[in-house]
């Protein structure tokens, strides 16, 4: 399997880009070098999980969670060094755990699994987390060589780097063996205990590359659960949905001046976190959704909207937002008693600060995380990538 040609060439971009950046963490050390070597073991990680992929058949979906099981750890621990308090070097951590979404291009099977073309995910997962990368390079432009030359080292292992690669190999995505062994699926169930037998502990958090869903419930569902239900089932719960209109959107605001009266400004940041602001629902710029201040409206539709657009939701209460197409990225912060529906996230959905938030992934998520929060249940739906992870306990 060493000389295939696809398999020489990814050595290759470890050699040339992987290394690179590796060498340019150990000039600066600490945490640089911390998140470096992750990246290369991401990147080593899918190195294996192609050779698999020339000796295996492609195994259904439980099986292939359990194949990109690797990937998804390597990327969990990168998240995991950007949760707790800041570093210093939050933006080198923040870049780099964000990029390593672009990996999951290995996880494309067709138009209709969630992802895009896997070019298109490349750059698109390198879009999302280039944000930070500009910001260490204006922050060390005339301080410190080291740090502008680690930030172009990682943007050019995606781009050119990953995406050359994965252009010149793998355009339509992996080709699986045809006639190789199957791939190994999940563990299966353990069998109920007998009479007398001790209980099993409880489950880990379940992946949101599943293709289980929970049992229905004889229960009638309340709250969060019933309005899931109801949108699920395409029910009267969708006729009251709210669309955002042109006048709406904040570059068509009619009371939109451009200047900020005296009343407008704050009095410190005590009576900020305090008060509530007035309810917003509005695409700003064209560029980002904002949902802020909205209290027991539980028919909010996104649904206009594109792979480069982000949407933050901010100080919600009782509330539920639907977001019905792709999106880059979504932010829940500060919501108590909030629910979310969405189709497909290019890079992650992140909830921070929040209490009672239930989350609803139909199509795919590379990856959902919670920081901070008191509650937090995943709600599976058909299809998932990725995996859900936080530092904090669930209460």
């Amino acid at each position: 399997m060493a000389t295939d040609p696809s398999i020489i060439a990814f050595d290759d971009l470890i050699s040339q880009y992987v290394n690179r950046l590796t060498s340019a963490g150990e000039k600066i050390g600490g945490q640089v070098l911390d998140i470096s070597k992750i990246v290369e073991e991401a990147f080593s990680a899918q190195k294996e999980l192609l050779i698999k992929i020339k000796r295996n058949q492609k195994p259904d979906m439980a099986g292939l969670v359990e194949f990109l099981k690797p990937l998804n750890d390597a990327i969990k621990k990168a998240t995991a060094l950007t949760e707790g308090r800041r570093s210093d070097f939050f933006h080198h951590l923040k870049t780099s755990a964000d990029s390593l979404t672009a990996l999951a291009w290995i996880a494309y099977t067709g138009k209709d699994c969630g992802l895009s073309m896997p070019i298109a995910h490349v750059e698109e997962s390198w879009k999302m987390s280039e944000f930070y990368c500009n910001k260490i390079l204006v922050e060390y432009r005339n301080k410190d060589a080291k740090h502008v030359e680690w930030a172009k080292a990682l943007k050019e292992l995606y781009v050119p780097g990953l995406r050359d690669y994965v252009k010149s190999h793998y355009p339509l995505g992996p080709v699986w063996s045809a006639t190789g062994k199957t791939a190994a699926s999940a563990p299966p169930k353990a069998p109920m205990p007998g009479p007398g037998a001790p209980a099993p502990p409880p489950p880990p958090p379940a992946s949101l590359f599943s293709s289980d869903t929970p049992q229905a419930s004889s229960h009638p569902k309340e709250g969060m659960a019933a309005v899931f239900q109801e949108i699920n089932s395409g029910n009267s719960v969708t006729a009251g949905l709210r669309k955002v209109t042109n006048d709406m959107k904040s570059k068509n605001r009619a009371d939109r001046t451009g200047v900020v009266t005296v009343g407008e400004k704050g009095h410190g940041c005590g009576l900020s976190l305090s008060k509530a602001g007035p309810p917003k629902f509005e695409l700003q710029m064209g560029r980002k959704w904002t949902v802020e201040n909205q209290i027991g409206q539980k028919n909010l539709l996104i649904k206009d909207c594109d792979s480069k657009q982000s949407v933050y939701i901010f100080g919600c209460k009782d509330s539920v937002v639907q977001i019905q197409g792709k999106v880059n990225n979504i932010t829940i912060d500060k919501c108590t008693k909030m629910g979310l529906v969405f189709m497909d996230v290019v890079a992650a959905c992140e909830i921070v600060n929040c209490s009672g938030v239930e989350v609803q992934c139909q199509g795919s998520a590379p990856t959902i995380s919670g920081g901070q929060y008191s509650r937090l249940p995943i709600v599976p739906e058909q299809r998932f990538f990725g995996d859900f992870y936080n530092n904090s306990q669930v209460k």
